[in-house]
Order: C-alpha cells, then structure tokens, then sequence
C-alpha cells in the first residue's frame, strides 16, 4: 500500500516509480533521489538506469514492477504509443498502482490520450496529471524545467511538492490534457525559433560576420532566445550533440499538426518546420539535437 495519501503530501520521504530514463529523464530522477526519495527504476534499456542504481535506486522489471508499493510514478518515454503500453498495457504502472497514489506523466503525448489515461486512473482510484517539461538537458540537469501540467485540482496538488524538485516554473494550465495542448504551443514556438536562429547565422556567415560574435550581440536584444543562446554557437559550430533529439521534435510537430488540424488552424510556420524536420529525420538525422536543422537549409531537399 502506498505511505500516503497523496493530496497535500508535506514534503516526506516517499516510494517512487520511474519509467524512461532518457537524456532528460535521468536528471529528473536524479533530482528525486538527491531529495532524499525511494526510487524504482526501469527502462527498455536497463543500462540507462546503471548510474541511479548506483546511486541508491531499485532497478525494476517492468512498469508495473517500478509502481508496486509506490506513492507516485513518474513516466517519461518516447511516444504516445509508450506512454499508452507503459500505463495502460499489460504490464503496465495501472496494474500495480493502489488508490491514493499519483500517476504523473512527462512525456510530450497527445491531449486525447492524456485524457484516456486520467479517466483510466481514476477509475482505479489514482490521480494522473498529464505534465510535459520544457527546457531540454540543460533544464533537466539544472531542475530549472517548465512544467506543464493537466489535471485535476487534487491531482495538481498531490504533484506539486514532486514537481518543485524538477522545475523553476510548475503551472496547472487546466483539466486533464491542457498540459499537452500547453506542450503543442511550446513546441510550435520552439521549432520556430530554431528555424529563426539557423537562418539568422546562415545569413551571419554569408555576410562575413563572425556568426559567433552575432549570438552575443542579438542574444542580448529583443530578438534573443533560449534557443539563440543556448544553441547558436552549437550551430556555429556545426556541434550536433542533441540535447532534445530531431527525432523526438519530428514527433511533437506530428502531434501538433493534426491537433491544429482538428481545430480548424492552418498555420504555415508549423508546416515548413515540420516538413524541414521531417526532412531531417528521413535523412539520418534523428539522433541529433534540434540545432542540426541547419542542414536542412544547406539542402533543403537532401540534408546530408
């Protein structure tokens, strides 16, 4: 049985469960284990979890292995597809987690299985909060992540004092699936800006301008970003270690895409970042980080 029941959880020691431990992910658990929590680990490749099991943490078996006993169970996976077989799935965390207890998921997924998940849970008793992140590795490392999160208001409040340890900024945006919605928007703006920053250095570059002094000076000014100055002289230098992978971008802009779609939107900077990254991706390039969509204004049709 879980130690608790969670509303209004006073900051005690707690069983957690984590499932996915990714680039981002293993710095969140971290965080959670560095606050003095009881953590069960698993991922599809166990290896990843070596450094939280050396650390103290339980290496599970499966989902439902890392959600027995636990007061809460954070998921951070690939795709919706995951997100659905590590919740809803034979095996899955619903299967172990007892009445009271918290199901928080950080993966980007789409609005409509966030809802599918929160009405599963509930009906098991458990509160779930759909809570996609922002702020790539550097954020997660720094628990300095955005973090926006879909509902219940009992649920929200049962996951904040958690939510605190990973992020500078936690808002309830709304019922459940409103994190997700929050997540499009982001990710919208996110490859927007990405596009923004490739082609201002691009032009930099072919106007004789050391493109590195140009990500200071426009970095300062109202045309600066997250992405300007925390990937520009990445892209200077054409450094494409992924801090959030293309892959996983190409994902998010599928998703949003047909959510826009669904709504009525038609939006073209959505549209050519999508069709660039999906370029991107049937290229090889899945595995970089997002900065390396300035090969795809190299060869728009081809990126090597």
């Amino acid at each position: 049985q879980p130690s608790t029941i969670m509303g209004g959880h006073g900051g005690g020691r707690m069983r957690i469960g984590w499932v996915g431990v990714g680039v981002m992910g293993r710095h969140m658990a971290g965080h959670l284990m560095a606050a003095g929590h009881e953590l069960s680990v698993f991922s599809r490749t166990a290896s990843k979890c070596a450094p939280l099991v050396e650390a103290g943490a339980r290496l599970a078996s499966s989902p439902m292995d890392a959600a027995y006993g636990a007061d809460a169970v954070f998921t951070m996976v690939g795709a919706p597809s995951d997100v659905e077989q590590v919740t809803l799935g034979g095996g899955g965390v619903l299967e172990a987690l007892e009445p009271g207890s918290l199901l928080i998921d950080c993966t980007t997924s789409t609005p409509s299985l966030a809802q599918r998940v929160a009405a599963a849970a509930a009906g098991k008793g458990v509160l779930a909060l759909d809570a996609p992140v922002s702020g790539g590795d550097v954020g997660a490392e720094a628990a300095s992540l955005s973090i926006m999160c879909g509902g219940s208001d009992e649920a929200m409040g049962g996951s904040g004092y958690l939510l605190d340890l990973l992020g500078s900024r936690v808002l309830h945006m709304g019922p459940a699936g409103a994190g997700q919605h929050t997540k499009m928007c982001n990710q919208i703006l996110a490859a927007n800006n990405m596009l923004g920053v490739c082609e201002s250095l691009r032009y930099a570059s072919a106007a004789g301008l050391d493109a590195d002094a140009v990500v200071r000076a426009v970095g300062a000014g109202a045309a600066g970003s997250w992405a300007m100055n925390n990937l520009g002289h990445k892209v200077v230098a054409n450094d494409f270690a992924p801090g959030f992978m293309i892959e996983h971008m190409a994902k998010d802009l599928g998703i949003a895409v047909s959510e826009a779609e669904r709504l009525g939107l038609e939006l073209p900077g959505l549209a050519n970042a999508r069709r660039l990254y999906d370029a991107l991706l049937a290229a090889g390039h899945g595995r970089d980080g997002t900065q390396a969509l300035v090969l795809a204004l190299d060869s728009p049709t081809n990126p090597a």
